[in-house]
């Protein structure tokens, strides 16, 4: 019986040691799926959520919006702001294993620059070269100085890939995307999910508490919540500002919101192929007359109950680079009429593209009311948000609604927007001067200098409009009680070293 009793109790001990231990997975719910999972060629918002997880970057941006070490542990300028020296971690790995030295982050950024599909190239057009100048050194030489570098490098430019993995699937990288980032990527099934897991050998693994990630987008912010509150999903962002009060009641959930950086506009087709040949593309009195039908602070207080602000420019009215001289406009039918009549029209049919969010279809009807008043007949046309972005770039719209999640330089609000090589000018606005002023603004090192620049910048393409900026939104998120150590952060980013379930 003594023999038996033990014998039990070995199985036992064996059987315990040989389960699993529990493993901790968060589900988190996007407003959006993601395009292509490719730092060099992607765009989307939720795509740098998924990369936060996923792919490490030079330097990241602290929660107070100041730029921090990541894989560079520091950096220094030389006297004359031309020349950039980055010191790397040591002892950090790819997922595949592939060790990241000076060499991989040479090959990383001179792909930003050079691969056909990169959107990347006018983010990082001041660069003349990149090159090593040790094991764990690189060294950025510059065309001309340009003090927004260090905030591109905090984005996708500085987000850098396996050499290995980016040599073997050239431009089909995003397809298996291989990244230094504390998860690693699994696997993919578009508008369902996206899987990521904890990466064992990641440089600072002692902060990850979780073991399995998977985004699911979920564009109704109905569904979402309600897959919130039955406990398919962990966190979601992008709560609707309606459903705050809700969250905020309910013992259950946290509530987290911050102050964006970033904006909500329209983008008008200036000259992207065929569909701009029309008024409204041609004649910026017809938007400026579009502009002025547009009662801003309502769509904030009747689409966000008043947690967005009403705006005009790339950057909300509390930024120091905000232009007081060119205030949000107030609703003015009588001149928008009078403009209208200017360009020889009474009034004007004009198809609106817009993502198959709710919120967004609610905005963009509220829109569709108020420009009626002026003689502008908006129909809409929803779709989901990576083809309405792929309809941009291909010209194939006429006038587009989207964000900018927003960047902690106001370059980076701007620049790839509307100089005549951005890389995101899906307008395709071309102003030489614009491009002057922008370019002599990323050059120099005095604030005051760069305002004045932004400013003359923002006075023309006020009046020209190829962008229709229309408010502000905060950031909000809804997380389950179990999950803790979440910090939100005024970029919108969900940053995952800290947080623990259960």
């Amino acid at each position: 019986m003594k023999i038996l009793s033990r014998l039990s109790t070995l199985l036992l001990a064996s059987a315990l040691l040989a389960t699993p231990a529990l493993s901790a997975e968060l589900r988190i719910g996007l407003a959006d799926d993601a395009d292509v999972l490719d730092p060099a060629q992607s765009r989307t918002f939720v795509g740098r959520i998924v990369y936060t997880a996923m792919c490490d970057k030079l330097v990241d941006v602290s929660p107070d919006l100041k730029i921090v070490p990541q894989l560079a542990t520091e950096w220094n300028w030389s006297a004359d702001g031309k020349e950039l020296t980055m010191k790397l971690r040591e002892g950090v790995k790819f997922h595949d294993e592939t060790p990241l030295n000076a060499a991989a982050v040479v090959a990383t950024i001179e792909r930003n620059m050079t691969l056909p599909e990169s959107r990347r190239k006018s983010e990082l057009s001041s660069v003349e070269k990149i090159e090593a100048t040790g094991d764990y050194e690189v060294k950025f030489t510059l065309k001309a100085p340009d003090v927004t570098l260090l905030a591109q490098l905090s984005d996708r430019a500085g987000m850098i890939v396996s050499p290995t993995a980016a040599k073997e699937l050239g431009a089909n990288f995003g397809s298996k995307p291989v990244c230094a980032g504390p998860f690693k990527f699994v696997e993919r099934v578009q508008q369902d999910r996206i899987v990521l897991e904890k990466f064992a050998d990641y440089w600072d693994k002692d902060k990850v508490f979780i073991d399995k990630v998977t985004y699911l987008p979920i564009p109704d912010s109905t569904v979402r919540l309600a897959n919130l509150r039955s406990g398919e999903l962990d966190m979601i962002e992008r709560l609707a500002a309606t459903d705050a009060a809700s969250v905020k009641s309910d013992a259950t959930l946290t509530y987290a919101d911050v102050v964006g950086i970033g904006y909500m506009a329209m983008y008008v087709n200036i000259a992207n192929g065929a569909r701009a040949d029309n008024p409204f593309g041609k004649d910026k009195r017809l938007r400026q007359a579009f502009s002025l039908a547009i009662d801003r602070e309502a769509l904030s207080q009747v689409v966000f109950e008043g947690t967005a602000m009403a705006g005009n420019q790339p950057y909300p009215p509390t930024s120091p680079w905000f232009n007081k001289d060119i205030p949000v406009p107030t609703r003015d039918i009588a001149k928008a009429k009078e403009l209208m009549k200017a360009a020889g029209h009474e009034t004007l049919d004009i198809e609106l593209q817009h993502a198959n969010s709710p919120v967004v279809t609610q905005m963009m009807q509220v829109v569709q009311s108020m420009v009626a008043e002026a003689g502008f007949n908006v129909s809409l046309k929803a779709t989901e948000f990576a083809t309405l972005l792929s309809e941009q770039t291909a010209g194939n719209f006429q006038l587009s609604r989207s964000d900018w999640s927003g960047r902690i330089d106001p370059d980076g609000n701007l620049h790839q927007f509307v100089t005549c090589e951005g890389g995101i000018n899906d307008s395709k606005y071309c102003n030489a001067e614009v491009d002057k002023l922008l370019n002599e603004a990323r050059a120099s090192a005095d604030e005051a200098v760069r305002k004045q620049k932004y400013d003359a910048a923002g006075k023309i393409l006020d009046d020209d409009l190829p962008i229709i900026y229309l408010g502000h939104q905060s950031w909000i998120w809804a997380i389950k009680k179990e999950v803790t150590g979440f910090v939100p952060s005024p970029d919108g980013m969900i940053r995952l070293l800290g947080v623990k379930k259960g």
